[in-house]
């Protein structure tokens, strides 16, 4: 059988493939992303069974979990974990809040909203380490504008990112400048896209906002709520870029997440194994935070379907 036939009817048109291997070569590139995403990941699943050092090759062997089992009796491990979902749940909250507060505020159309919509969305074009340096040297207490501003409501030597009792306050901030847009930008597409229909009867029977919100549009909105939740919570529990670019994980260990640890036990302690096994435990929690956000979706789209 022929794969690749000539077109001779068209000279210098080159080769046409047959449309029985047509699919096959569509399917190359994501064969090609699969094999680049599941080369790295099982080669970290090896290397987090292993007792590896890169000061120390040559000692290089396995030692059947005991990465992980160390874990349990660490008091760091410990801490970075408590830390990651403290980040992970104080950004997506205050985010959700004010990306929906935003997106009701906007729900209207019109050129001013729309205007300040695309403004809004500035700081996600910016790169997070970049905002991060940005808000690093407005927060500096020498000549920092945040540290002027602080100062003339009493609050002076603010230590910002320097204090261990404000630095997760201070990188929480900048996680919600950055990222409150994208929240924003999803559920204000949710809310365009609802049907008019229920509001236009509420309206008509004098159902008070308050229901208004709660009964029809929230529930309405929730597919969309948690699509963007899912998105924000997953991206929070990694979070590398804004921490590192802020404190490098301290003052101490205040911010030592569970991406900036498995950093510092690579390039600073070169500990392969323990690193490896920091980032396959981020995985395993990513995963089962994914999969209950997409259960309940499937949920709500089938209740949905259910009611129409």
């Amino acid at each position: 059988m022929a794969s690749v036939t000539s077109q001779p009817s068209r000279p210098g048109s080159g080769f046409r493939i047959s449309k029985r291997v047509l699919p096959y070569v569509l399917s190359l590139p994501a064969l090609l992303v699969c094999i680049g995403i599941l080369v790295p990941f099982f080669t970290a699943v090896v290397n987090s069974f292993q007792r590896y050092r890169l000061s120390q090759p040559w000692a290089r062997k396995f030692n059947w979990g005991e990465n992980y089992l160390t874990f349990f009796t660490d008091p760091a491990f410990w801490n970075t974990v408590k830390v990651s979902l403290t980040y992970a749940v104080l950004t997506v909250v205050i985010e959700l809040l004010l990306g929906l507060g935003i997106a009701l505020l906007l729900r209207k159309r019109s050129a001013l909203n729309n205007f300040i919509s695309i403004m809004l969305l500035l700081p996600l074009m910016t790169a997070p380490a970049l905002a991060a340096l940005m808000w690093k040297l407005m927060t500096n207490p020498g000549f920092g504008i945040l540290s002027y501003l602080a100062s003339l409501i009493g609050l002076h030597d603010f230590r910002w990112a320097s204090s261990p009792s404000t630095a997760l306050l201070t990188v929480v901030l900048v996680d919600i400048w950055v990222y409150t847009p994208f929240i924003m930008i999803l559920l204000l597409a949710g809310l365009r896209s609802l049907p008019t229909q229920p509001f236009e009867a509420a309206s008509l029977d004098g159902v008070p906002h308050s229901f208004v919100f709660f009964r029809i549009t929230l529930p309405m909105l929730t597919p969309y709520i948690l699509t963007a939740t899912l998105f924000r919570l997953l991206d929070s529990i990694q979070q590398f870029d804004i921490i590192y670019a802020m404190t490098q994980g301290g003052p101490g260990d205040t911010l030592t997440v569970f991406q900036v640890e498995a950093y510092l036990n690579f390039f600073q302690a070169t500990n392969v194994g323990r690193s490896a096994a920091l980032m396959i435990i981020l995985w395993a929690i990513t995963y089962l935070l994914s999969n209950i956000f997409i259960k309940n979706w499937l949920r709500l789209r089938e209740r949905a379907r259910g009611e129409a």
